[in-house]
């Protein structure tokens, strides 16, 4: 920590803008917490480096302000939502994170940038930052990079993307692209913002129960979509007015989401909108978007920050980590196992 009083965290940037050494480990063990107000100081004047935080033992509730202004903390206790326990593989998760930052080191700056405004403003608000981060990436060369080498292929016909129907109060919505696990491309996404919006005009819909066809519940935006529409303006635009997680906000207390299987990206960032989210056995979850250079853009830095906090959410995006259904009960990313 006497390190960051010294400066340990500038920015430095390569002649063509790149950020170099991004990731800095504070160590926290044996910390002198009376440096905490210096280092807070600068901190704020100097919001440039991924700062996490490592600690071999639990942190004291007198480390709360400073593991708060870090990226996350990776320790077996602590105060608030700032920390992950990662038992014995600390070292595992900094490499993770230097893998991915090194890959996208500007949407991994913008990541934790946005997580800040998304975690402290209202949920509209929230869409609108969001959006305009993923679209500002996707004009940027981490994206143009990942999108080159990993070429599009033909989005094959498939069934009716989303299923409706209706058992008295209940409208049952089920996701209907098995094979590709229910990929959140436009189809799908219009097809539950359809329904939706029947739940929204009618009053005599008291639940919407949501669910997925298949082997997951939705395994998150369709990779073959990405960065097709004709431009980033464009794209900002029919992603506020195209939001299902606004929708599903919207009607929060209706909507009953059960998940299942792989809920990467859009998966969990929309259902987590919802007031109470069940999952069945064997459920896991992941933001990996920043992998791509680009960070989540179906909600997840509003809905998912609200549920386990924006340290938890950066742990996710930042280290592609797949998350298990008992971490997340425990976090509050599902409220109930079914």
């Amino acid at each position: 920590m006497t390190d960051l009083v010294d400066g340990a965290a500038r920015l430095e940037l390569s002649s063509n803008g790149v950020v170099e050494e991004p990731v800095v480990a504070v160590d926290l063990d044996g910390a002198d917490w009376s440096l905490a107000p210096r280092v807070m100081v600068m901190l704020a004047a100097q919001r440039n480096k991924i700062l996490i935080g490592v600690a071999s033992s639990p942190l004291p509730p007198a480390a709360r302000e400073l593991m708060e202004a870090l990226a996350f903390t990776v320790a077996p206790g602590g105060p608030g939502q700032s920390w992950i326990d990662a038992g014995s593989t600390g070292d595992v998760v900094l490499e993770q994170v230097g893998s991915v930052v090194a890959s996208a080191p500007l949407a991994a700056l913008t990541l934790r940038d946005l997580l800040d405004v998304t975690s402290s403003c209202s949920v509209e608000h929230g869409l609108v930052a969001e959006s305009l981060a993923y679209s500002t990436l996707l004009a940027g060369p981490e994206f143009g990079q990942w999108r080159t080498t990993t070429p599009r292929r033909e989005v094959p016909a498939g069934d009716i993307p989303v299923l409706v129907s209706r058992e008295g109060a209940v409208l049952q919505v089920v996701l209907n692209r098995p094979a590709r696990h229910n990929a959140f491309g436009h189809e799908v996404r219009n097809g539950l913002l359809e329904a939706l919006e029947v739940a929204r005009l009618d009053d005599s819909i008291a639940r919407v129960e949501l669910s997925g066809a298949g082997p997951s519940f939705c395994s998150g935006g369709d990779l073959d979509e990405f960065g097709t529409t004709p431009d980033v303006v464009t794209a900002h635009v029919v992603r506020l007015a195209a939001s299902a997680g606004l929708a599903v906000h919207r009607l929060r207390d209706v909507v009953r989401p059960v998940l299942h299987g792989a809920c990467i990206g859009a998966g969990i960032e929309v259902p987590a909108f919802a007031a109470r989210v069940r999952a069945r056995p064997g459920t896991s979850f992941a933001l990996p978007e920043t992998g791509f250079g680009l960070v989540p853009g179906a909600g997840g830095t509003v809905s998912v920050t609200r549920r386990i906090g924006r340290w938890r959410t950066a742990w996710l995006a930042l280290t592609g980590h797949r998350l298990d259904l008992d971490r997340a009960l425990a976090w509050g990313l599902v409220d109930e196992l079914v």
